[in-house]
């Protein structure tokens, strides 16, 4: 039920207010960029190597993502509260599990199964009642604000965690943090509320993002068959994978490489970098266009990769502050995919379907995190160091930043309101 409050007949516009409650789900559920502390603290005579170290991480960031179709379906029909709600249930749920066990298969299926999937639910109810209550030319910048909660989360909750651990242990830590984050997620849940049916933004003139975007609202099926959509999901996977390979091994990477024990002090400035991204590519993608901002950031972040690959003991690049700016620029290049990708898909498709249509999309974060965070691991595990993982993800960046010459948005479209094609289409989808 929509519940949006009236001004003398009119729809109060509660854009902002929604905007915030986003925001602040997402650093609630932002836990997940906090594993690369608790990872390292897992006791060695748990027995995990450092691949099964990466591994519910790794799950967890498929889960979220694959977790994002049918929530975003489920938030296009049911509305934002009910799903975000389900989502912080289930986040607490993992992690209070993840408490109770010390055995590997079980933090998986808690920890990367659970816990991902009321990621996914949170994740997915957040961000498309905020853009539908803003015209196109703010897209960019309020998915941006949304999003960056996500990455912020560790500014707080990487050296929370770091403490909690120091203070009682990673098990009663994960209890602690999976009661707060429930009651958190479902609190502000309940302030999510999207536009009513024919709502139009007030103000806001289409600028380069938006001069050439498709005018008509896509369907899931529609959507899947542009090549666009396919382009944008090998792009995303590219360069989420890369900056998801990093979070995931701050910590190490800064005590293996540099010998800074401090990796929570990483892990925060890699936040900082990730939330501040989100916004600063929001907007600026709002001025020059999704594809010019998405080349300028993957031909940044392959450069990244390289300068880390060199960030060792004695090297000036291997000083806390160095890493520390290393670490920023790496999340800031990351963060600006979860701002990029979600405009550009609401550009692209319209708003209509835009939480199963993003969500679709976003399925590239989850495999593209998975692939290149266990790689990181294998190939820790066979060299003993994160070298070629660097190299592999530069490669990828580069031919993403080539790819960008290639978005276009799609051809052939159809009438706001004929509803019926896009019914079926939805339940051939659904049946599939």
């Amino acid at each position: 039920m929509n519940r949006n409050a009236t001004v003398d007949g009119a729809v109060k516009n509660l854009g902002w207010r929604v905007t915030f409650a986003g925001l602040g789900i997402n650093l609630a559920l932002g836990i997940l960029y906090t594993w690369s502390v608790i990872s390292k603290a897992v006791p060695d005579e748990w027995g995990w190597g450092e691949a099964d170290r990466s591994f519910p991480y790794a799950v967890a960031c498929l889960i979220f993502s694959l977790t994002m179709v049918p929530a975003g379906r489920l938030q296009d029909k049911f509305g934002p509260r009910l799903v975000a709600s389900i989502g912080g249930l289930l986040v607490g749920i993992g992690m209070i599990l993840a408490s109770t066990t010390t055995e590997y298969l079980y933090y998986v299926v808690y920890f990367g199964v659970l816990t991902g999937a009321g990621i996914g639910f949170g994740y997915a109810s957040a961000t498309p009642p905020a853009v539908k209550w803003f015209p196109s030319s703010r897209t960019g910048l309020i998915a941006g604000l949304v999003v960056s909660g996500f990455g912020l989360a560790s500014v707080y909750a990487a050296p929370l965690a770091k403490t909690l651990i120091a203070a009682y242990g990673l098990p009663q830590t994960m209890f602690i943090l999976g009661i707060a984050f429930m009651v958190v997620v479902v609190g502000l849940a309940q302030l999510l509320s999207p536009p009513p049916k024919g709502y139009v933004p007030a103000g806001g003139s289409a600028g380069a993002a938006t001069a050439t975007v498709a005018k008509a609202d896509f369907s899931p099926m529609e959507m899947l068959r542009t090549t666009q959509f396919y382009l944008l999901w090998f792009l995303y996977a590219c360069g989420a994978g890369a900056g998801l390979m990093i979070i995931a091994k701050l910590a190490k990477i800064a005590s293996l490489q540099a010998a800074i024990e401090q990796g929570f002090v990483l892990v925060a400035a890699c936040a900082v970098g990730n939330g501040g991204g989100r916004i600063v590519a929001g907007m600026i993608s709002d001025k020059i266009g999704r594809q010019k901002t998405m080349l300028g950031c993957f031909v940044l972040q392959s450069a990244l990769m390289f300068v880390m690959a060199n960030a060792t003991t004695g090297s000036p690049l291997g000083t806390l502050p160095a890493m520390m700016l290393l670490a920023a620029l790496i999340g800031a290049n990351y963060g600006a995919n979860l701002a990029l990708f979600p405009a550009i898909t609401k550009d692209f498709y319209g708003p209509k379907n835009f939480g199963v249509n993003y969500g679709l999309v976003f399925t590239s974060w989850g495999v593209g995190g998975l692939v290149l965070s266990l790689l990181a691991g294998r190939l820790h595990d066979i060299s003993k160091s994160f070298e070629y993982a660097y190299y592999t993800a530069a490669a990828l960046l580069i031919l993403a930043a080539v790819g960008t010459f290639f978005i276009r948005p799609p051809h052939g479209s159809r009438s706001d309101d004929d509803e019926k094609p896009s019914k079926e289409a939805d339940a051939a989808l659904a049946q599939a």
